[in-house]
């Protein structure tokens, strides 16, 4: 039986790695794709930033899913 993926577009996040985003809130654009089409296991997420516009690259251990309501500054 297939289990719903627990991350979805939009979700909010707390990038745990790299470094240089970490403690960094970020918003989930999407799960990359493979040469194949298929889905991997590494999801686009666009950090929260007023001087910068980034967009990493992250597994699923790099990041955790933040509650609704929660806010960090950073």
């Amino acid at each position: 039986m297939h289990t719903p993926d627990p991350v979805q577009v939009g979700d909010r996040v707390l990038i745990l790695r790299p470094a240089y985003v970490a403690g960094k809130v970020g918003v989930v654009c999407g799960r990359e794709s493979g040469s194949d089409g298929q889905p991997s296991n590494r999801w686009l997420i666009q950090v929260d930033s007023d001087t910068e516009n980034i967009v990493v690259s992250l597994t699923w251990n790099e990041f955790q899913l933040m509650p609704p309501g929660i806010t960090v500054r950073s």
